[in-house]
């Protein structure tokens, strides 16, 4: 069978852990593809909040095998304490958590260095989430990386310490003034190492090929957003790895021919966290409303995200390099109650009109050209059915998808699993 994908099309935040929770039930499998802890996946459900960051969103569900893919990078620490978050709730992972085998490990020195290398940038930090993503991906590159599959090898520690000392001496080199207790931080790594080699460690590329073999439906899942990717995005603001659909392929060992239906998500309108270009971004009472009315805070820094009206020319760059096959919009509830509302169809880019994402959408360069609509005023979060959408959330939807060329199959009206509406 082939394996399906499911990935932001936007800066990350766009509500990929609940759509994954809520199409859990029709797979076998949930495999994350890239990524690690910078990811921060919220679902809602029975009352409760869950914030996944490295954990396939599927975990919460009975029968379905939950994989971290070679692509993910796992911090122990972090790990052990989304673990010790699912047996607090009741979760029985022990069965249904498979960690591959190649996938890299981040050391508390790798957070060390992300912290050292953000300080000494000054004003032109890019507002890295400091969780050694970074470095780790830079370990991977050049071939120093710790791997999960290390820690059944009996030379292990060596070889971190190795890395380890090698992570103090450019630590040193950067002249910050990052306080630490390596010592301390050591512990609590070794212990959550210990924690970690109570899961079963896989060979992810042979079992998910088995398991295509076997006629298993497998979903992967992304972290962040197509608009972070380490090639595509907004560069050098991005995340250090590749969020879009080829990700999926590397990061799992899937062949490209494998790949079946490509679900885009994104959010009504527009959000960013941290640094980097945003052409839409308001700094008005419309933005401040959004954020309000959204609860748009990050998941795994807590930051306030900025907010904006969507970007139509950036979602159709991001539509096109992942080739997707269904959009599923999220936040549509966040919209009721403005008068009038704005999609960008444009860019004027240094005085000419374009409606591609051109090599830099610094505000000195773009100025966004929007298209306007009449908003509406009902609440969405009780709607249950397409029938009961107002008409102007229709005729935006329909806008949408004739500019995109893609159906847009799924509109999710609040954070609970049960406020999705499937068209």
């Amino acid at each position: 069978m082939a394996v399906d994908l499911l990935l932001g099309l936007q800066w990350g935040d766009e509500g990929k852990g609940k759509i994954v929770d809520v199409l859990t039930s029709k797979y076998d499998i949930i495999a994350r593809f890239q990524g690690g802890p910078n990811a921060g996946h919220t679902l809602e459900f029975d009352g409760k909040k869950h914030v996944l960051h490295t954990i396939p969103s599927g975990i919460f569900h009975d029968n379905a095998k939950n994989v971290v893919g070679n692509g993910v990078v796992i911090d122990p620490v972090i790990f052990k304490r989304e673990l010790d978050n699912l047996e607090k709730n009741g979760v029985d992972y022990t069965k249904k958590l498979l960690i591959s085998r190649k996938a890299h490990l981040i050391l508390p020195t790798h957070r060390l260095l992300d912290a050292a290398s953000e300080a000494s940038k000054g004003k032109a930090k890019i507002g890295s989430t400091l969780k050694g993503i970074g470095p780790t991906y830079m370990d991977k590159t050049g071939r120093n990386g710790i791997r999960v599959g290390d820690l059944e090898l009996s030379d292990w520690k060596e070889k971190y310490r190795h890395l380890a000392d090698k992570h103090e001496a450019m630590i040193s080199f950067y002249n910050s003034d990052v306080q630490y207790n390596l010592e301390e931080l050591e512990t609590e790594f070794f212990k959550a190492v210990e924690t970690l080699k109570t899961l079963e460690f896989i060979d992810s590329e042979e079992y998910l090929y088995r398991a295509q073999k076997d006629g298993k439906s497998i979903l992967a899942e992304g972290a962040q957003g197509s608009l972070l990717d380490i090639d595509f995005g907004t560069y050098p603001f991005v995340t250090s790895s590749n969020t879009t659909a080829a990700g999926a392929c590397t990061g799992l060992g899937v062949a490209p021919n494998h790949i079946g239906e490509v679900i885009g998500i994104f959010k009504a309108y527009t959000t960013r966290v941290g640094s980097g270009p945003f052409p839409t971004e308001l700094f008005d009472e419309d933005g401040e409303t959004m954020g309000r009315v959204g609860r748009e805070f990050g998941a795994t820094t807590g930051r306030p995200r900025r907010c904006g009206w969507l970007d139509l020319v950036a979602l159709k760059y991001a539509v096109q390099i992942n080739g997707v096959t269904q959009l599923t919009m999220m936040k549509a509830d966040v919209l009721s109650g403005f008068e009038t509302l704005k999609i960008c169809t444009a860019y004027n880019y240094r005085g000419e009109e374009i409606t591609h994402l051109p090599y830099n959408i610094e505000a000195e360069n773009v100025t966004p050209i929007y298209t306007h609509f009449k908003g509406w005023s009902e609440d969405l979060t009780k709607a249950t059915s397409e029938a009961e959408l107002p008409k102007e959330l229709m005729e935006y939807i329909s806008f949408i998808e004739k500019e995109l060329e893609i159906p847009v199959k799924v509109v999710s009206v609040g954070p609970d699993r049960l406020q999705t509406i499937e068209r």
